[in-house]
């Protein structure tokens, strides 16, 4: 199995869209350009794919309605006017490049699923300098006028990072291995596309993300 892991590891190729307009041009004079930028200028759009993959084999895909949110506590459907948006965007595409959407519950080549990812993560780390001990204190005779003052600070604390992005995956189902019953097949991921950067806060942006995607993504057509 094809994972998420190995495709961003650089096993696969990788085209990347970096969209970053920063009016005026760079100069030395500017301290940080990148503030400037308004939410329709940051994003970064991140197309990865399988290179041994002939995308003329397939002809159907299947695409749920609604959107998968992953998170820390596992998935769940959505269907807000963003994600509806977003759906319909990526199916008009792959029509437009000449597969066939079919119905749910239908035989298909490929499985498609859009996915929005919000994950929150909690770490621990540690204050090398938690403890000054007598330093400023009276072990130097009142260092710098401290007296017997002893400055503390925690050795641990607490942070958390969010992670936050869209997701388009498509998997193989035409060639899908066979299995045993009870048993799941092992689907491999042959094309994975990411939005990062600023969200995506309407329909616009919907439409500018799903077209970038796409239109970076030559190879992803039917046969004729």
């Amino acid at each position: 199995m094809v994972t998420l892991q190995q495709l961003r590891k650089g096993k696969w190729g990788i085209y990347i869209v970096l969209l970053l307009a920063i009016g005026g041009g760079l100069t030395a004079c500017k301290e940080n350009a990148v503030n400037d930028l308004s939410p329709a200028d940051s994003p970064v759009y991140i197309t990865n794919y399988d290179r041994s993959v002939n995308f003329s084999q397939y002809k159907t895909f299947s695409l749920p309605d609604s959107v998968v949110i992953e998170s820390n506590s596992g998935y769940q459907p959505s269907l807000g006017p963003l994600e509806s948006r977003f759906v319909s965007n990526v199916a008009n595409a792959l029509t437009g490049k000449g597969f066939q959407r079919v119905a749910k519950g239908e035989s298909a080549d490929l499985g498609v699923a859009v996915i929005r990812v919000n994950n929150l993560y909690t770490g621990v780390g540690v204050d090398p300098y938690g403890y000054y001990g007598g330093y400023w204190g009276s072990g130097f005779g009142g260092l710098g006028g401290f007296g017997g003052y002893n400055p503390y600070y925690p050795s641990y604390y607490t942070y958390q990072v969010a992670d936050q992005y869209w997701e388009i995956q498509i998997v193989d189902l035409k060639n899908r291995p066979a299995t045993s019953p009870g048993t799941e097949p092992q689907l491999t991921v042959i094309y994975d596309a990411t939005v990062r950067g600023a969200d995506i806060p309407d329909q616009q942006a919907v439409d500018t993300a799903t077209n970038a995607i796409f239109n970076q993504s030559p190879y992803l057509r039917a046969a004729n």
